[in-house]
């Protein structure tokens, strides 16, 4: 018998025990339940988060730690707050799965990276500036143990999980919240001050400006360079071409998207928080109502997409553009975001 009658009388055999044994059946139904709960988690592990009513959760707040609402509690608190919804919502942080459903969704882990820059953005600005009464003042303990926490790579998976790094960060924001609420404790203090808010503002608007960018290249465009603009002397390290094609990948598009969806999410609570810890500083400069409709903005691009995929419509074509849609909302809450930071700028 030569190797050829070898192999194919294995192979037979083979295919008779696969069609008569009982364990490669019963591997078969584990493998088909598992995809088919896969697909049944990934659906609902897909859908967005809510918003969540701030004065609902500092009234929470309150009643449970027994501690009063002073300047500064409700930034923290939605600080905190946001930080636990990205690790505790269905399906719980995605962007470091490595196994089914989680490994194969991206639309959620675009959404929850979205946050994550401004969950980092604030807890900066409340190390640096909100904690700070000027710059050569000492930064807070537990702020400046919470804010690298947070800047941890977002895929780490294991030794340590992503997950676990950023509750420790959460764990000292609270900490920094419990002493700022008690009057025993002055080393803990927000200072609600123009200067402050201006600096914040100031890293918000270009996240909005760099998004607003990057969802109007869904359809591509033939670009001018002018990042030498209004500056004759200004250079650069290395030429670039004067006419550019600016288009994002196919592929990113719903990326991008998501992404967007999540960094709104984010601002809308931390700029909510900002009407209780600045009011006095909004009421001085009559500035209340511009920071409401900015929030009123950002409200819009939290709207259902009712298509079942993300669609990428020429400019005036047959088919809507849900990229440029939300480019439209944020940009003008940008221009709201600017027009507020000159307003705070003025005396």
């Amino acid at each position: 018998m030569n190797l050829t009658e070898r192999l194919k009388i294995q192979q037979e055999d083979l295919v008779e025990w696969w069609q008569n044994g009982i364990l490669p059946r019963l591997l078969a139904g584990v493998l088909l339940v598992y995809l088919l709960a896969s697909f049944v988690l990934a659906f609902s592990w897909s859908r967005e988060p809510t918003l969540f009513d701030l004065a609902a959760t500092l009234e929470q707040y309150t009643s449970d730690s027994a501690q009063p609402v002073v300047i500064g509690t409700a930034t923290t608190v939605s600080l905190i707050h946001v930080a636990e919804t990205i690790l505790d919502k269905p399906g719980g942080f995605l962007s470091n799965d490595i196994t089914l459903p989680g490994a194969v969704l991206d639309n959620i882990p675009s959404w929850e990276f979205g946050v994550l820059v401004q969950l980092r953005d604030l807890a900066r600005a409340m190390r640096e500036s909100f904690s700070r009464s000027q710059s050569q003042s000492t930064e807070d303990v537990d702020l400046a143990i919470a804010e690298p926490r947070f800047n941890f790579d977002n895929q780490s998976w294991i030794l340590p999980r992503s997950e676990d790094e950023y509750r420790d960060g959460i764990r000292y924001v609270e900490t920094y919240l419990n002493r700022l609420s008690q009057a025993e404790q002055s080393n803990a203090q927000f200072f609600s001050r123009a200067d402050n808010l201006t600096v914040w503002l100031a890293t918000v608007e270009t996240r909005l400006g760099s998004l607003s960018q990057r969802l109007s290249a869904s359809v591509g465009q033939r670009r001018l360079n002018i990042d030498l603009a209004g500056d004759a002397m200004a250079r650069r390290s290395t030429a670039v071409s004067a006419d550019q094609e600016i288009k994002t990948p196919w592929h990113q598009i719903d990326n991008v998207l998501y992404e967007s969806r999540g960094t709104t999410w984010a601002l809308i609570h931390f700029l909510t928080a900002i009407q209780y810890d600045f009011a006095d500083v909004l009421e001085k400069k009559n500035a209340r109502v511009s920071l409401q409709q900015i929030i009123r903005e950002l409200e819009a691009t939290q709207q259902t997409i009712w298509s079942p995929v993300v669609l990428n419509g020429s400019g005036f074509g047959l088919f809507a553009n849900h990229s440029l849609v939300m480019a439209s909302y944020i940009s003008r809450a940008n221009a709201g975001i600017i027009d507020l930071r000159e307003l705070l700028a003025k005396g």
